[in-house]
């Protein structure tokens, strides 16, 4: 049995003396990036992350937390409501990969929706990732209302950033389907088309501000392919 064990978990790591090797043998298994993404908004329930992971075992995603708490990139957190799962400092430092990945795979959006599962919350990591790089004269925020959830998208002097403020609207709101706002934010659509699939009040001249990085980083389209 021990002799298994030791094969086991050899066969869980690449056995690279790589730092991306190493990273992927604690955070490339099946959900695990998946779940860091769902605790970079904030903590959440365990509860609350087998909802919004649509698809995932109930011992798998357990496992996957007590991997990661183990590696010290989830720490269990007592609050008002109970036990929530969060992100060490060290897990947050995840979220740059994870931006530059998301852009990177922006094209694969392309295709739309379709039937697969989408919780608002995801736009707080993919929408500072697709507007990286964009810069304003000063600090500018825009409420982003999609499938019921309201969020801020920010950018000031770090850059663009995204996150659930309740109670606190800004002045100016843009409410469109899920594929309007990343076509948008990837340059995909023009700010015209997103206002006539879309609804908007407040200063047109903000929203133009805010997203004048996504026409201007407009994602490469997908190479491609060749049949074999």
């Amino acid at each position: 049995m021990e002799k298994v064990n030791q094969q086991s978990k050899r066969s869980r790591t690449y056995g690279q003396f790589c730092a991306l090797a190493r990273s992927l043998d604690l955070v490339g298994e099946r959900w695990t990036l998946l779940i860091v993404r769902e605790l970079l908004p904030g903590p959440m329930r365990y509860t609350e992350l087998k909802t919004s992971l649509t698809g995932i075992a109930t011992n798998l995603l357990a496992e996957r937390l007590r991997t990661l708490e183990a590696n010290g990139v989830v720490e269990r957190r007592l609050e008002e409501s109970g036990v929530a799962y969060a992100l060490t400092p060290w897990g947050m430092g995840l979220r740059e990969p994870m931006e530059a990945l998301g852009r990177w795979g922006a094209p694969l959006l392309a295709t739309g929706r379709g039937d697969d599962a989408f919780q608002p919350r995801w736009l707080t990591l993919a929408l500072p990732a697709l507007l990286a790089g964009a810069t304003v004269p000063g600090p500018v925020e825009i409420g982003i209302e999609t499938d019921g959830l309201l969020m801020v998208l920010r950018i000031d002097e770090d850059g663009p950033s995204a996150f659930v403020r309740p109670d606190d609207e800004p002045e100016t709101v843009l409410a469109a389907a899920p594929d309007v706002i990343v076509a948008l934010a990837a340059g995909g659509i023009s700010i015209e088309q997103a206002l006539a699939l879309g609804e908007f009040r407040g200063d047109p001249d903000v929203l133009r501000t805010v997203f004048a990085a996504g026409e201007a980083n407009a994602a490469p389209p997908i190479p491609p392919t060749t049949g074999g």
